[in-house]
């Protein structure tokens, strides 16, 4: 039986114990420590500095948010939320947080079409998924692959969500299916917001020139499949009709671990949904805490990779944990969860245009534009 972490992981265990215990190599020490030396060096007027940061308890946030991995020359507070509150809070009110997890899209829509410039957003990507799997249909439409959906009804929860806009753009370059292709229906209710959060007035944009209804008040997305009402669902995660096992609602790809490793090797796309925002003044009266913040979040994530390579096998229940871990990384390499501007510029350009082509952010963004100056050649130790 797995410990406690507080068994584990004893409250004065120190920084140096942990990477040690985690077995990460002196090379990659040396190299976080020597781009850390040289923020300490910068902040020494600013320690102690406060910061303020949210997001979700991922395995390679964990030693962030538990404080074995700090932000070089500050006292971090970290608050576990969900992806539709932190949006919430960023866009409106209260803007506590000085670092904040967003939702990509939304974040890329509120500064294209809101003018928002409170926060400005750095590369790290706490998640990434790819989306085939996001797709669900009834069985009894005659719905057999992707090609068979034009002329079909779709609903979806939060149309401009980050998700379904990576949908959308993969099923037109991918199966030539464009969204005017189909009726939507933008459902009132998400049958998986106990995860997500609520949804964001940035999820909830409907373009001009296709067709999109208001799903019924007080129905969610389940709700809807279940009736017939429609014969799809785009969803981000795995929506209550198909959890509880209606019989006439399947994935349109049963085996989509095949189907998103193929898109992988033609297209290098992982798929970016979420990434790190920092408030704008925060960061013009610490101009050094872009790269602090960047570098913990990497030391976080090694942290990370050390646990899954060493001692997933028996850390997680999965009983062929190993195989998949070690297939993933000859696909897609060592890092392949990665931060920075380099590896992931073609990613975000590619949901830049997604989001232009489907009528949703006004212009193609640019990295340049919605990523700190002080965060652009950033890259992981």
């Amino acid at each position: 039986m797995k410990r406690d972490r507080e068994e584990e992981l004893p409250q004065d265990f120190s920084r140096r114990e942990f990477l040690k215990a985690a077995g990460l190599t002196a090379g990659a020490v040396g190299a976080v420590a020597a781009g850390n030396r040289a923020l300490a060096q910068e902040a020494a007027s600013s320690k102690g500095l406060s910061v303020a940061m949210a997001g979700y308890r991922y395995n390679r946030v964990e030693a962030l948010v538990d404080g074995r991995v700090r932000v070089e020359g500050c006292e971090t507070q970290f608050e576990v939320a969900k992806i539709g509150d932190m949006n919430t809070h960023v866009f409106s009110e209260p803007q506590a947080w000085d670092v904040s997890e967003i939702g990509l899209h939304p974040f890329m829509l509120a500064y294209a079409d809101g003018g928002f410039r409170d926060y400005t957003l750095l590369p790290v990507f706490p998640l990434r998924l790819f989306r085939h799997k996001s797709v669900f249909i009834r069985t009894d439409r005659g719905i057999k692959k992707p090609e068979d959906l034009r002329g079909k009804t779709i609903a979806t929860p939060g149309y401009s969500s980050t998700s379904l806009t990576w949908i959308r753009g993969i099923f037109q370059e991918e199966y030539g299916i464009k969204p005017e292709d189909v009726q939507w229906v933008n459902a009132s209710k998400d049958s998986s917001a106990n995860v997500s959060g609520k949804v964001s007035k940035q999820e909830n944009v409907l373009p001009e020139g296709i067709s999109i209804s208001a799903g019924p008040p007080g129905r969610d997305e389940s709700d809807l499949i279940e009736s017939g009402a429609v014969d799809a669902l785009f969803h981000a995660a795995e929506p209550r009709a198909y959890v509880q096992g209606h019989p006439k609602v399947a994935r349109l790809f049963p085996d989509y671990r095949s189907t998103e490793r193929a898109y992988f090797a033609k297209t290098g796309i992982f798929p970016i949904m979420h990434a790190v925002a920092m408030k704008k003044e925060t960061l013009k009266q610490n101009p050094w805490l872009a790269e602090a913040v960047f570098r913990a979040y990497a030391e976080a994530k090694q942290a990370a990779y050390e646990q899954m390579a060493k001692a997933g096998w028996w850390y997680d229940m999965l009983p062929w944990y190993g195989q998949e871990f070690e297939e993933t990384r000859g696909l897609m390499g060592d890092n392949y969860y990665s931060y920075g501007i380099g590896p992931n510029r073609k990613a975000l350009e590619a949901l830049f245009r997604y989001s232009h082509q489907q009528g949703l952010c006004s212009r193609v963004l640019t990295v340049e534009e919605l990523f700190a100056a002080e965060s652009l050649k950033l890259v992981e130790a």
